[in-house]
């Protein structure tokens, strides 16, 4: 699966991801990046990085950031509320 990158400086979207039950958002998540080209999407497995998710508690969890600051988040895999969510912050 591919996960196409935007840059942006100012918008930031990353999500924290196990496998499992979550991942079923990754393909969502992926589809997403290309209708949101103004947000910067980053993909980050939780077992792969776990020095990076340490404080994580909840998957999937998104981040949002503005110009390098954690702007707003969101636990959960709902499709609609993270298009909503994207929506809000495109």
């Amino acid at each position: 699966m591919e996960l196409k990158a935007h840059k942006r400086d100012t918008d930031v979207l990353k999500a924290v991801i196990n496998y499992g039950a979550s991942c079923q958002i990754l393909p969502v998540f992926c589809q997403l990046s290309s209708k949101f080209p103004k947000l910067s999407f980053v993909y980050v497995d939780i077992d792969e990085c776990p020095e990076t998710t340490q404080h994580i508690q909840y998957t999937p969890t998104f981040h949002f950031y503005r110009d390098g600051e954690r702007v707003d988040e969101m636990f959960g895999a709902g499709e609609d509320r993270l298009h909503d969510r994207l929506w809000l912050h495109s």
